[in-house]
C-alpha cells in the first residue's frame, strides 16, 4: 500500500481523537487523524511525524496523520484504514477463488469473505482485520483502548466457526520488528477472554509483520 504526496511534520498536541494540531514548515496545522485510539505512547509533543495530503479540496484539513516515529523502533503506521488495504493486497497473492470484501454474517461486517476449492473441497473462510499499532517490550499489543466493535465482530466468527466456516482473526502489524500480537488484558480484559473462546472454537491466528516505509506499508516476506 502506497501513499502519495507526504510531508513531514512534528507533533504538538491531539485536541480530541479526530484531529491534531502539528508544526509544518514552521506554521501550527490542523491535520485529520486516521485513528480514533488513544496512541498515547506515540503521539507525544515533538515525535516527528509523516502527514499524507488530501485532494479534496472541500475538506476542512488538508492533510491526514498516518504515520509516526517511536524511538528505539521507527516509523509506526497509525492509518486505520490500513490494515484492511494491506491485508487485501496480500490476500490476493494467496491463490483465493474468490475474495469478497465486507461480508454481512449475523449483525456484523466481517472484513472478507474468501472461497478456495482443494482438492474437492470447498473452503469457506471469514476473516477479521485487526491493525497493531501498540509495541511494550518488544511485544504487539492489542487493543490500545476498549473495542466494543471489535469485541462483537470476533464473537460473530466464532459463532460463524461453529457453523462451519473457517475463521481467521489477522492482526495487521502496523511497525517494524514485531512478529507477535498478544492481547491487552489491562485495556480490555473480555476481548482477551473472546480470544481465547474463539481459539477454542477453532478460529485461527494470522500474523502479517509489515515493512514501513515513508510512503509505503506492506507485508514482510514472511519466508
Amino acid at each position: 500500500m502506497r501513499y502519495h504526496n507526504i510531508r513531514h511534520a512534528l507533533f504538538l498536541d491531539r485536541p480530541n481523537r479526530f484531529i491534531a494540531h502539528v508544526m509544518l514548515e514552521g506554521n501550527m496545522e490542523t491535520v485529520h487523524v486516521k485513528n480514533t485510539g488513544r496512541c498515547r505512547e506515540l503521539l507525544l509533543p515533538g515525535a516527528k511525524v509523516l502527514l499524507e495530503g488530501s485532494d479534496n479540496p472541500n475538506r476542512s484539513t488538508r492533510f491526514d496523520l498516518v504515520t509516526v516515529w517511536k524511538e528505539g523502533l521507527g516509523w509506526v503506521n497509525i492509518d486505520s484504514q490500513a490494515p484492511n488495504k494491506i491485508a487485501l493486497e496480500w490476500l490476493r497473492q494467496q491463490g483465493y477463488d474468490l475474495i469478497r470484501p465486507e461480508y454481512t454474517y449475523g449483525s456484523s461486517r466481517i472484513d472478507f469473505y474468501m472461497e478456495k476449492m482443494e482438492q474437492g473441497v470447498l473452503h469457506r473462510i471469514l476473516m477479521e482485520v485487526k491493525g497493531c499499532t501498540l509495541e511494550i517490550g518488544g511485544m504487539g499489543y492489542f487493543p490500545d483502548a476498549p473495542t466494543e466493535r471489535g469485541l462483537k465482530h470476533l464473537r460473530e466468527l466464532t459463532e460463524a466457526v461453529k457453523q462451519g466456516y473457517e475463521g481467521i482473526l489477522c492482526f495487521v502489524i502496523q511497525m517494524e520488528g514485531i512478529t507477535r500480537v498478544l492481547p491487552n488484558s489491562e485495556t480490555h480484559a473480555a476481548f482477551k477472554e473472546a480470544l481465547e473462546e474463539a481459539q477454542k472454537a477453532g478460529v485461527k491466528i494470522l500474523y502479517l509483520p509489515c515493512s514501513v516505509k515513508e510512503d509505503e506499508v506492506i507485508v514482510r516476506d514472511m519466508g
